[in-house]
């Protein structure tokens, strides 16, 4: 009999355990059909207003582009009766209008130069500009990288109308040289202007790489023109990428400098631009179309090399 007893009292406590699993099934059972009614087939409401405001702001950023291209193949008459509705006859001769008063292959061919050699010159002087600051451990080393930081809020208008004037002082007319007026003047510019951020965002990078590969190439009997040009800028590729489209942008997209230091001798695009707009009549069909034409390379540009820009920075954003 005890052992029948004790065979009951094991049953009853297995037949207890098996309702309080079922019961915990229960609950959890209501509890995810409590959170599906929150969702439609697993798919919060959270997750469907984070995708509208990522439509949202996809559609805004796409909008000006939008109308840029649409509004370049209108006639003038009806870019103003039908702003943002598509084109009735596609004026496919507005492209061709603009490139001759553009004069496009002079002002993209002054452009390219202007781009191109600016964009070399601040690479070259802020990478060995930023790897001096960085190995010289000296309270100089530090005021002159601070000074080069603070020099980032100063805005262009400030300083726009003293740059102009002591450029044109800087000439020499037996050799004739001058700052105004010719290409390496502006890019000249450009570099004083362009090697704050860059001196910044190279002296963050490599503050990470590691001293030890300078003193082994020193022990091999590399000089310090050797170790920067061929161990050091090497490794600098990812954050050089960086500076040369942040810088290649809005070089190529200036308009204010060229206008005041370049304007009448030499055309660039953004100056190119220019001629659409007079003082009685604004000819938009041509400006879209030039406008179009203006940000095709750059953009091709900035596509190709994207990937390389949050590499260099968060590359170089950690010692």
């Amino acid at each position: 009999m005890p052992k029948f007893e004790e065979t009951i009292e094991l049953g009853n406590e297995a037949t207890g355990a098996q309702t309080w699993q079922n019961k915990s099934l229960t609950q959890h059972m209501r509890t995810i059909g409590r959170g599906r009614l929150k969702t439609l087939h697993g798919y919060s409401w959270q997750t469907g207003a984070l995708e509208f405001l990522g439509i949202s702001v996809l559609i805004l950023y796409l909008l000006p582009f939008y109308l840029m291209v649409v509004n370049s193949l209108k006639t003038r008459r009806e870019i103003f009766d039908n702003t943002t509705g598509l084109p009735e006859v596609f004026a496919w001769e507005n492209y061709l209008q603009a490139m001759e008063r553009m004069g496009i292959f002079d002002a993209f061919a002054n452009s390219m130069i202007i781009t191109v050699g600016s964009v070399a010159l601040i690479i070259v002087v802020s990478a060995l500009a930023a790897w001096m600051l960085v190995r010289n451990q000296s309270k100089t080393s530090k005021v002159v990288f601070y000074i080069f930081v603070a020099a980032m809020i100063i805005p262009f208008q400030a300083v726009m109308l003293p740059l102009v004037k002591w450029m044109g002082m800087l000439k020499i007319d037996v050799f004739n040289f001058q700052m105004i007026g010719t290409h390496y003047g502006l890019m000249f510019m450009y570099l004083g202007f362009g090697t704050s951020m860059s001196i910044f965002l190279y002296h963050g990078f490599i503050k990470s790489i590691p001293i030890e590969i300078e003193e082994a190439a020193r022990i091999d009997g590399c000089s310090k023109w050797q170790t920067f040009w061929y161990i050091i800028f090497p490794i600098l590729k990812p954050i050089t990428v960086t500076v040369m489209v942040l810088n290649a942008i809005w070089i190529w997209n200036d308009f204010l400098l060229p206008f005041l230091t370049v304007g009448g001798t030499i055309n660039t695009i953004p100056l190119a631009m220019n001629n659409f707009f007079g003082a009685f009549t604004k000819q938009w069909e041509l400006a879209m179309a030039g406008l179009i034409l203006a940000i095709i390379p750059i953009m091709i540009f900035y596509f190709f090399m994207q990937k390389h820009i949050i590499k260099g920075i968060t590359q170089g954003a950690v010692k």
